[in-house]
């Protein structure tokens, strides 16, 4: 709809910009040229080849390769990148694609969901302590999150939600949906953790703590490092202490030591003892040695039993990445002398580090797909809701699996690092855009209800698509709607 002074009205999103000529709406996502309304960003198709092996590479708009896998894809396979939505309305979704697949009849449903209930979970590979559990995360001042229980060597925290993009201050909105959008299109972003560290992430990159690049997802806990190295040490030194924050292992004390025959040594260890040869709360967390906050590994260290222990005993102590270490001796009042690493034992703290996986930052996008997308799919969106959990219909994300939650809704979750660049977007209601896609066999959709008479074939999708490769690229820099 066009008004008087040539202002195009997008209904694309519930905030219903008028956009002048030359200018974007306020998502910089549709624009308006020459009277027209255009997406600055092109729809994406995905193409299966078969020589080599079914990989998926770019078809037509996309421009960098793709390193995903298609479920149940046709090829080409339309992804709802850049196709466009049905919310608020009910109206069908903007691509409903028919094509045959093994002989098989099949419709692939495609929407970009506007998603207010959504958010990101992130897993930041790291020992070091970013902040205390249900502690605020904040992006740019502004509470965006927080920080969620720890995991296998990694810290966990949950941003967006929508209380944080609807319920407090338009500011706070404004830049979580920001930092949503950010992570999930592979950017930067700088948080802070009340209380505790700053953090610079990106997914499928080292995160920065404090200034400081991780490289190392540690091996396992303390008690699980004795476990595997335990032969390799054994005969080499009398004792050894894998620092940890959370699991310290003890070599003497533990099963793995006791299976080799290793010589209990009298160490007294602080911190709460569990089963032989692990400690918890050996130290408070912190960023020293294996996460916990110290920079002297005898801090953990209460003595050595002078009924047990003898003059001359050897001690490593080693943290769960290898990347701190060091040697010890007791003199003859039992006092720990640090000497150089022996070279017998580099090479299990090189082993160590050997066996630690690349630290990385990893964001799954997480949304529930309800509301007028559903009914974008079909007239009785429960139906879709069925179809999904019965696995009949298989739902994608820029043609990326996801992962669906059981109970109520569909409530999915995405690798963002498997969809193609700049897959999302974002509405200032405020609210993140993100591609939706269902796939399922055409009996199956028109028996749940679905818009049938909107289904095109692959080809028109196809040849459509070549003809607007373009069509969505703007010939002359476009402005932002004021």
């Amino acid at each position: 709809m066009t008004d008087a002074d040539g202002k195009i009205r997008c209904d694309a999103c519930p905030v219903l910009c008028y956009i002048r000529e030359g200018m974007t709406g306020a998502c910089d996502r549709y624009a308006n040229r020459n009277g027209e309304l255009v997406r600055v960003d092109p729809h994406i198709l995905l193409e299966r080849t078969v020589s080599d092996g079914g990989e998926v590479v770019p078809f037509a708009a996309q421009t960098q390769e793709w390193s995903g896998d298609i479920v149940n894809a046709p090829a080409p396979f339309v992804t709802a990148i850049g196709a466009g939505t049905t919310y608020p309305d009910y109206k069908p979704a903007p691509f409903i694609v028919s094509s045959k697949v093994d002989g098989v009849d099949m419709v692939t449903v495609v929407t970009e969901g506007i998603y207010s209930y959504c958010g990101v979970k992130l897993k930041i590979d790291t020992d070091r302590h970013l902040g205390a559990e249900c502690a605020t995360v904040r992006a740019q001042g502004e509470p965006v999150g927080h920080v969620t229980t720890g995991e296998y060597g990694s810290q966990m925290l949950s941003l967006g939600g929508v209380n944080h993009l609807t319920h407090s201050g338009k500011k706070e909105g404004r830049v979580t949906c920001e930092t949503l959008l950010d992570l999930c299109n592979r950017k930067p972003v700088e948080l802070t953790v009340d209380g505790g560290a700053t953090i610079l992430v990106q997914a499928g990159k080292p995160p920065i703590v404090n200034g400081q690049s991780e490289e190392r997802m540690r091996v396992g806990c303390g008690s699980a490092t004795i476990g595997m190295f335990a032969k390799q040490w054994y005969g080499k030194v009398d004792e050894v202490v894998v620092v940890d924050d959370h699991i310290t292992g003890v070599l003497s004390e533990h099963q793995a030591g006791k299976l080799l025959g290793a010589r209990d040594t009298g160490v007294k260890m602080k911190g709460r003892r569990s089963t032989p040869g692990r400690y918890f709360h050996v130290a408070e967390p912190g960023t020293g040695w294996g996460g916990a906050n110290i920079s002297d590994p005898l801090d953990i260290i209460a003595g050595f039993d002078p009924k047990v222990a003898w003059p001359g005993l050897t001690l490593l102590m080693v943290s769960t990445t290898g990347e701190q270490h060091a040697f010890y001796r007791l003199d003859e009042t039992l006092r720990p002398v640090q000497e150089p690493l022996p070279d017998n034992l580099r090479v299990s703290v090189e082993r160590i580090r050997e066996n630690c996986e690349p630290a990385l930052c990893s964001v799954l996008f997480m949304a529930g797909a309800g509301g007028s997308l559903r009914a974008g799919v079909t007239e009785n969106p429960v139906r879709l809701t069925r179809s999904v959990r019965q696995a009949l219909t298989t739902v994608t994300a820029g043609g990326a699996p996801v992962v669906i939650w059981p109970g109520g809704g569909i409530t999915f979750m995405v690798d963002v690092t498997l969809l193609p660049d700049n897959a999302f977007g974002y509405v200032p209601t405020p609210a993140i855009v993100a591609p939706i896609e269902f796939t399922m066999r055409l009996e199956d959709y028109a028996a749940l209800g679905g818009h049938v008479d909107h289904v095109r074939p692959l080809r028109d999708i196809v040849e459509t698509h070549a003809k607007r490769q373009t069509s969505g690229a703007a010939t002359a820099p476009l402005r932002r709607q004021a």
